[in-house]
């Protein structure tokens, strides 16, 4: 697509065949760029970067497919972050096994006034979470991902047990 003065020269097409090399792959970057941003289409190493930009909880060690999950569910997460639905998901997401949640706070209704106040008197979070195969690191894991997620006032304990195994027939 050069004039024709320059197509018959030798050293323009050398020149402009150099810079079509270099230009290339950022061309093709910018006709895929609305990709980059689909965690379901992006490369995996830009996922993991997309998900610290997104604050999804991830810490490197998920495989692809828990990653790009936890990385298109981070904006919602943080819709309900400091829930129990929150919490929940985000202990989904990160380990493929809903939790057992257990906390000292509840919701009622009195027609009396000054009536008694459900749950406990002090506040208190507990999560189980019973994996097929825990490993040492799991522990250290799900208590970052709690102190994360949960109420900011409300203290917790975590716990990762063994999952009961079922003979198989």
């Amino acid at each position: 697509m050069l004039p024709a003065v320059f197509a018959d020269d030798d050293l323009a097409l050398r020149f402009v065949g150099g810079l079509d090399d270099v230009l290339a792959p950022i061309l093709n970057v910018l006709d895929c760029l609305d990709t980059y941003f689909d965690p379901a289409l992006t490369p995996a190493d830009f996922a993991q970067w997309l998900g610290s930009w997104v604050g999804a909880e991830t810490d490197g060690t998920e495989a692809e497919p828990m990653l790009r999950a936890a990385v298109a569910a981070a904006a919602r997460l943080h819709r309900v972050r400091g829930t129990r639905q929150g919490l929940s998901e985000a202990v989904r997401l990160a380990f493929g096994v809903e939790p057992d949640i257990s906390e000292s706070g509840g919701a009622d209704w009195n027609a009396r006034p000054l009536g008694p106040f459900p749950g406990a008197s002090r506040p208190h979070l507990h999560v189980t979470l019973r994996l097929p195969e825990p490993r040492p690191g799991d522990i250290h894991r799900l208590d970052a991902l709690v102190a994360a997620a949960r109420p900011a006032h409300m203290p917790y304990t975590v716990e990762v047990t063994a999952a009961e195994r079922t003979p198989e027939r």
